[in-house]
């Protein structure tokens, strides 16, 4: 199986929400992750412990 690479990973939205989450586009990215394919496909490609990793940081359950 090849890796798969994301746009998530690297997304400058996301790294406003990490510097400052009630910023306007750190608001935009959380809400947006709530029904975004890319994130729902980087999200459920990552093993559990990163998945329960990123679930604590973004308080996300909404992906298994």
């Amino acid at each position: 199986m090849a890796d798969t690479t994301f746009r998530c990973e690297n997304c400058k939205f996301r790294a406003s929400y990490d510097k400052s989450p009630k910023s306007l586009k750190g608001r935009f990215w959380r809400w947006h992750i709530n029904w975004c394919p890319g994130w729902k496909a980087f999200f459920t490609h990552q093993d559990e412990d990163t998945k329960a990793a990123l679930r604590e940081k973004y308080n996300f359950q909404k992906y298994q």
